[in-house]
């Protein structure tokens, strides 16, 4: 999946040289907690959060602070056209809320963390009807795909499969299933051998 498919295309954007108070204030109308501030010809020059913008609201009405000041000027950003995977990696890595989509030098879009969850939510399927069945096993070759086969001889339709980190030799696998009774599923994983840690029908 490319970011241009979930981004936010033609986001709401500000200009350097408007003010801290401004640029609050067009945030909290639009329910917005990143704003990227580009030049007359949609050209980012920067980015800032409502966060930063809160902690320099007062300086800035003594004169001391405006907006270059608190703005990002070289913030992180992504190709339209990379993988989704690469938007979730930066944001995760940087601890980031969300980061603007730039191509060729022009701002064309920004991407969030909650943009990142829904994609991660419809790609697992986790708003569909389905059953699960969680199990462990070492890395033994081939042991997967026999894992996949017995699922699936034992009448199981595999809708997406999550890995979890690797613990004492061994990863976890969920598997997240069409809607079916599990029981039988189980009983053939785990008389090969396999350690089956939950099921949910």
């Amino acid at each position: 999946m490319k970011i241009r498919e979930l981004m936010i295309p033609d986001p709401i954007t500000i200009t350097k040289d408007a003010s801290i108070q401004d640029a609050i204030s067009l945030m909290k109308t639009n329910s917005i907690r990143h704003l990227p501030v580009v030049s007359r010809t949609k050209a980012l020059v920067g980015f800032v959060t409502l966060a930063d913008l809160k902690q320099g609201l007062i300086p800035s009405m003594m004169g001391d602070l405006s907006l270059p000041d608190l703005m990002i000027t070289d913030p992180i950003t992504v190709d339209p056209d990379d993988d989704i995977e690469i938007a979730a990696q930066r944001i995760y890595k940087n601890k980031i809320g969300g980061m603007p989509v730039v191509k060729g030098g022009k701002l064309v879009g920004i991407i969030t963390e909650s943009d990142i969850l829904r994609a991660f939510i419809h790609m697992m399927g986790l708003l569909t009807a389905s059953s699960r069945i969680d199990v462990a096993m070492d890395d033994a070759p081939g042991r997967f795909r026999e894992a996949l086969d017995i699922i699936h001889d034992a009448g199981g339709d595999i809708i997406s499969v999550g890995m979890g980190v690797q613990q004492k030799g061994k990863k976890t696998y969920y598997f997240r299933l069409s809607p079916c009774k599990t029981a039988p599923i189980r009983t053939a994983l785990e008389a090969k051998g396999f350690s089956v840690l939950a099921a949910t029908d």
